[in-house]
């Protein structure tokens, strides 16, 4: 009998342990903060001025966490903004607005984390406990609990410690995207794939978005530090950005800055002797929007670096299996269209090339973030990218790993931006870095991630191939900037 109740004891404590276990590992993933210019340098003052605007955290160091915490901010709703009210608020700055834009900052940073927490708190026990998703959970839990015990903003030194604690933040969150990556191609048997694809779209439109609002506050906070900067005063003349918001975006100077960064790509590739196709330029060259600078770079690049990618490598081969039909020099591949076209409501940019299109295998998974058979070869590439920032500069990891100081030269505080292809810009710097990213490794996000990026701003982005022939890429977007963030108001579990 005295067995029998040992044994029953000892039943009901590995029960106990395997549910603490449980919940561990239930509160251990999902979001980030993508990277931005975090070049706040931690000083002793602002270090102890932390420890004064963040409440003390307890101590016990155990990865269990009761999920009733986030109740409270979950049942709050996010208040989504537009490219317009970011440009209205930072038009003429003044102290009380950057404190108002802080508050914000400090309340909607918890509440976008909280809801995306639960989202992933909701995935299959087996998903969760993957050890990539549940690392990002992890970031996202720490955060989260960061920002909701900071207290409210009152003096510009309070933002400085704000300001710190924010682009630590950032840094810290660099490893997610490859993570949840890494973690939905190892899940993709033990969920459906349209499922994953829901939850990837919706985290990742959730980190675009903490990133905007995030940035565009450090970006008013360098400008109203900036010794050229009167608070309140008109702009001066010449200055393109408030924050981050580049005021009128010309696709042109982009998309040109872009091909020179594919190009060089391409011919660190592929040797410098490779024949790169011709990129012609048409239609309403001189369309001008609001937009953020980074996001533009990034799916423009994208379709480039595919298109041209496409390109060289089918003439590559149709000139070895055909090479002796050519008498010297062999004709160049054919060219890249891309046509700019200007409507009352928005900008349409047409990326058209003839590399082949897309191979018939991959056409199932081509916004997909899961693979399929694709997934091992993926998996290998992304283990190679230990950080990643969804910009121009996703696979600079010694840039990632060792950003530029505040005090740097590439952030010329001490005069208003101008020139937006200067390469020391801070808005322009992500394109130097292009160059780092080797053809070969595919990581299979990019037109996905593209996507994303494009319906961020009630924009959209669709590709036609005809394979064998080539590829037709659209992507649309929101002229006026009066369209709010699309986002995924509530954890979706509370939204049904």
């Amino acid at each position: 009998m005295a067995g029998q109740a040992g044994r029953a004891t000892q039943a009901v404590r590995i029960r106990a342990s395997q549910q603490q276990r449980a919940a561990g590992a239930l509160s251990s993933p999902l979001c980030c903060l993508p990277p931005s210019r975090s070049g706040y340098v931690n000083t002793t003052r602002r270090t102890i001025a932390a420890a004064s605007l963040v409440q003390t955290q307890p101590s016990q160091s155990t990865r269990w966490r009761p999920i009733s915490v986030l109740d409270d901010w979950v049942a709050k709703e996010a208040r989504p903004i537009s490219l317009r009210q970011l440009m209205v608020f930072g038009r003429s700055l003044t102290e009380a607005r950057l404190i108002s834009s802080a508050n914000y900052v400090r309340t909607e940073l918890p509440t976008r984390l909280a809801h995306r927490i639960r989202d992933i708190q909701q995935l299959p026990y087996a998903v969760v406990s993957n050890p990539h998703i549940s690392a990002v959970y992890e970031l996202y839990y720490n955060a989260f609990d960061m920002f909701r015990k900071v207290k409210e903003i009152k003096t510009l030194d309070d933002n400085d410690v704000l300001c710190d604690v924010i682009g630590q933040t950032l840094q810290a969150h660099l490893p997610v995207i490859p993570k949840l990556a890494m973690g939905i191609l190892e899940c993709s048997d033990l969920m459906p794939a349209k499922d994953l694809d829901k939850f990837m779209n919706t985290i990742l439109r959730a980190r675009i978005s903490r990133r905007v609002i995030a940035e565009q506050h450090l970006a008013l906070t360098e400008t109203f530090n900036a010794s050229w900067y009167s608070p309140g005063a008109p702009l001066p003349e010449g200055h393109e950005f408030i924050g981050e918001v580049f005021l009128k975006c010309q696709a042109r100077d982009v998309i040109d800055r872009c091909a020179k960064a594919v190009c060089e790509l391409a011919r660190s590739a592929y040797g410098p002797e490779v024949q790169l196709p011709d990129i012609q330029l048409t239609g309403h060259l001189d369309t001008t929007f609001p937009y953020i600078l980074s996001h533009l770079e990034y799916i423009v690049g994208e379709l480039l670096r595919n298109a041209v990618q496409a390109t060289v490598e089918r003439h590559q081969r149709m000139y070895e299996s055909h090479g002796s039909n050519y008498v010297g020099i062999p004709p160049p591949p054919p060219p890249i269209e891309i046509t700019l076209c200007e409507a009352a409501q928005h900008v349409i940019i047409r990326v058209s090339d003839q590399g082949g299109g897309v191979p018939h295998d991959m056409m199932p998974y081509l916004w997909s973030f899961s693979k399929g058979k694709h997934s091992q070869r993926l998996l290998e590439n992304l283990k190679k990218v230990p950080r990643m920032s969804a910009t121009l500069q996703e696979l600079r990891v010694d840039e990632a790993q060792n950003p530029p100081s505040r005090n740097s030269s590439t952030h010329p505080l001490d005069k208003p931006p101008n020139v937006t292809g200067d390469p020391d810009h801070p808005h322009g710097n992500s394109l130097a870095s292009l160059s780092q990213r080797p053809p070969n490794l595919r990581l299979g996000m990019g037109l996905p991630l593209s996507r994303v990026y494009a319906e961020y701003w009630a924009g959209s982005l669709e590709l036609h191939s005809l394979e064998g022939y080539g590829v037709d890429a659209f992507l649309q977007i929101s002229k006026l900037g009066n369209k709010n963030e699309q986002l995924t108001m509530r954890a979706s579990m509370d939204a049904v």
